[in-house]
């Protein structure tokens, strides 16, 4: 096989094409010609043991505007094509463990084992079995387990772990477990086929509702007071809509900043942290406030605002592939929100547990944050299963849109500023229209 160097583009490397997507390759990547997007999307997978779903037959198209629709597909392509697992390092850290390593071939059996997680099943049953144990408890950090732990796992993945439930609940609660604990699911191992239990009436517990009720006290959920009504026939320019979205992304920010004083762990954690928790996810915060509890301002007086600014065709034209991106990705969040009108007790707890970040690097007390986030995990599934029991994916569906959230701002930093007001004239302007339509 002809060997060239990784990640160095050269001629020879403007002529190939991902083996997965077809994208413009890079490289060499766990033993075949991929792209950086699928290295990344592979190595992730892997070394977060993450078990997908398709909703479709499990034959999904794979392109590069496409990939990203269907992540089942996109992992079973890439374990059909060759990728190598044994050429990612176990510590997740860049750089394989032998760049000139190549494709492996794998039975069928062996795939099914990696998409269902099966290979994962004895390291989370022993999880569930030791709780007790300081070496298998989801308390210790992922290096010491290679298991991520939910809050973890909410940092970089889609797939979430919740063995060990009943024997930790304890320790992040200070409460027994009640009877309805014992019947949690798998998170994501819900499916139509799978005998769940009927729903019944239960209350919800004591502390939950105190924490979740300190949580309300702390948020402020008045209407946002940046003005953005325009007279009839007035057209805004990009420079005036690009200073309105400064206005409110300031207003925004300003009420975070406002939100985390009142929280009720608020003396527990040092300014240095808080700092550099704030630093770290004040866009994902921002992001998950517009799409919930300011959506009705965003999509209604903000999307009116930016119907009157029509762009250039110079500025249609430099839009960017991961502008593209972006807005794929906000308009199926705002109709994945929309369809579940989230409430704003779960926002206050998504809110809590996307903020409660103990991966982010410069943390003094990244163990307590872990048992933070916990708690606010275990929460928030309390309530939802206690006022939505004719819903059982709730819970599983709300998780599933922080890694999302984090994923979009982590893209939007590479967005142009320039383009900003006219990607978040597209996305306004297609969710109001989808909404009305509905």
């Amino acid at each position: 096989m002809e060997t060239w160097e990784v990640s160095v583009p050269d001629d020879r490397a403007e002529q190939r094409t991902c083996l997965i997507c077809g994208d413009r390759a890079t490289g060499l990547h766990y033993g075949i010609i991929s792209c950086e997007g699928c290295k990344g999307f592979f190595k992730r997978s892997i070394c977060n043991k993450r078990v997908y779903r398709c909703s479709r037959d499990k034959n999904c198209v794979m392109s590069r505007k496409q990939r990203n629709r269907c992540q089942y597909c996109r992992l079973l392509k890439c374990l059909q094509m060759g990728m190598n697992r044994k050429a990612i390092r176990e510590d997740g850290m860049p750089g394989g463990r032998n760049k000139s390593i190549g494709p492996v071939q794998i039975s069928e059996e062996e795939i099914e084992r990696i998409m269902s997680g099966q290979e994962f099943e004895e390291e989370a049953n022993h999880w569930s079995n030791h709780g007790d144990s300081d070496h298998s408890s989801p308390g210790n950090r992922a290096s010491e387990s290679n298991q991520p732990s939910p809050g973890s796992t909410l940092s970089s993945s889609r797939s979430v772990e919740l063995n060990g439930f009943m024997a930790f609940r304890d320790q992040y609660m200070g409460m027994s477990v009640p009877p309805h604990y014992q019947y949690i699911p798998h998170l994501f191992s819900y499916s139509g086929h799978s005998p769940l239990l009927p729903p019944q009436a239960r209350s919800l517990d004591p502390q939950s509702y105190s924490l979740i009720h300190q949580l309300m006290s702390a948020e402020d959920l008045e209407p946002l007071g940046t003005p953005m009504l325009i007279e009839d026939g007035y057209a805004v320019t990009q420079a005036e809509l690009f200073a309105l979205l400064c206005r409110l992304a300031d207003e925004l920010l300003f009420r975070q900043i406002a939100w985390i004083k009142k929280l009720p762990f608020f003396c527990e954690l040092s300014i240095k942290d808080y700092t550099c928790l704030l630093s770290s996810t004040w866009q994902e915060l921002i992001l998950l406030s517009s799409l919930t509890v300011y959506s009705k301002q965003i999509f209604g007086e903000l999307a009116d605002v930016t119907a009157k600014y029509s762009p250039s065709d110079e500025e249609l034209h430099r839009f960017s592939d991961e502008g593209m991106e972006v807005i794929e990705r906000l308009i199926y969040l705002y109709h994945k929100f929309h369809q579940l009108k989230v409430s704003n007790e779960e926002y206050a707890c998504m809110k809590a547990i996307n903020f409660l970040n103990q991966d982010i690097r410069g943390l003094t007390s990244a163990s307590q944050l872990e048992q933070l986030n916990k708690r606010y995990w275990y929460i928030c599934q309390d309530f939802t299963e206690y006022k939505y029991t004719h819903q059982p994916n709730r819970f599983p569906d709300l998780m599933m849109c922080l890694p999302e959230i984090r994923y979009i701002a982590g893209k939007m930093v590479n967005v142009p500023l320039e383009q900003l007001p006219l990607l978040f004239k597209v996305v306004l302007h297609s969710c109001k229209t989808s909404t009305v339509k509905e």
